[in-house]
């Protein structure tokens, strides 16, 4: 069994220390601590994306977080972002979006702008890959949204969406979230990757 106290560590950091002991001592069991909300959440997701079962034992401000392999896998990566690559030759387009307007000049019409910029990012049909929100960005994925419909649409058509943990965390907003998965910088970074092309605004 491999234990790791990621606690005190920001995102990715706990996601990596847990990659790099699977990576290193390939274990059947494995205890991950962490000491915040977006981290628990990425380390179980990647766990789960390398064939384990997870479980979470809350300890105070601290979480608990348990991986076991399941029975006859590899912990190769089963994660859909690579699925994904393998099955299709559509070309990828991954969109980042790391500020809730566009451009510069006026706060109003910068707004405005970025609501019209996403409900036309439909115009890109099956080319559009992924949709990242990281920085100032993730404010459009939370209650009161202008474009919150648009994004549950393009959601429940399924366009992942990446919302950054960190962010949410930082602006204090993890449990306003209304769209996406909670994400970490290891899956954007392998998101740019698997991309044909990527859109930064």
């Amino acid at each position: 069994m491999k234990e790791i106290d990621a606690r005190g560590l920001a995102c990715p950091a706990p996601v990596l220390q847990t990659k790099s002991a699977i990576e290193e001592v390939n274990p059947s069991l494995i205890k991950i601590i962490v000491d915040n909300e977006a981290s628990k959440q990425n380390v179980c997701r990647f766990l789960e994306s390398r064939n384990y079962e997870t479980s979470i034992k809350e300890d105070g401000n601290d979480f608990l977080i348990v991986g076991k392999r399941k029975e006859g896998v590899s912990p190769e990566v089963s994660s859909e972002i690579l699925i994904d690559k393998k099955t299709t030759d559509t070309k990828k387009i991954m969109v980042m979006l790391a500020t809730d307007r566009m451009g510069f000049g006026d706060d109003e019409l910068g707004l405005k702008l970025m609501i019209s910029y996403i409900k036309t990012l439909k115009e890109m049909g099956h080319e559009l890959w992924r949709l990242v929100f990281v920085n100032n960005g993730v404010k459009l994925t939370i209650e009161g949204s202008e474009v919150l419909p648009v994004l549950k649409e393009y959601e429940k058509d399924g366009l992942q969406i990446l919302v950054c943990g960190t962010c949410l965390t930082h602006f204090n907003l993890l449990d306003k979230k209304q769209v996406g998965e909670t994400t970490n910088m290891l899956d954007i970074v392998t998101a740019m990757q698997l991309a044909d092309k990527v859109i930064n605004i």
